[in-house]
């Protein structure tokens, strides 16, 4: 199949995707600052780049796009267009997710993916970073 919009007008919407600082991961932040809780963004020096980062707990939270990273649900599906180039992409992406959530965990730090469709549920989706993370507060003078 091929694809719907010219190449001007896929190139702007290429573009306009962010990789940092998007809805569903500004919502988390929010309401988990709101909560109490203190974090980093974007560790620069982690595997992965996660979204936030809670040093003196040793954990980290991915705020995935369900499209770019292959999540099983209905944001998550493959385009019709293109398939031998979206297909082997999004694998790539599945894999290095995988790859930096292992280096992660080799270095003692623990790891919680969230996904875009779920963030839209967000008082479930904070639920389970509760568990996770544990009570708000000080855990450490790092976070």
């Amino acid at each position: 199949m091929a694809d719907t919009r010219s190449p001007d007008q896929r190139r702007r919407i290429m573009q306009s995707v962010k990789q940092k600082d998007t809805g569903p991961e500004i919502a988390v932040r929010k309401k988990l600052h709101s909560l109490g809780y203190r974090f980093r963004l974007h560790g620069r020096t982690l595997p992965g780049r996660p979204d936030l980062v809670f040093p003196s707990r040793k954990k980290v939270i991915f705020v995935h796009g369900c499209f770019w990273h292959g999540h099983d649900c209905s944001k998550g599906a493959l385009p019709k267009s293109r398939l031998e180039y979206w297909k082997p992409k999004i694998e790539a992406n599945k894999t290095r997710d995988e790859r930096n959530v292992n280096e992660l965990k080799k270095a003692g730090w623990d790891s919680l993916v969230l996904w875009q469709c779920e963030v839209a549920r967000l008082d479930e989706a904070i639920d389970s970073v509760k568990r996770f993370l544990g009570p708000p507060g000080r855990q450490g003078s790092a976070d």
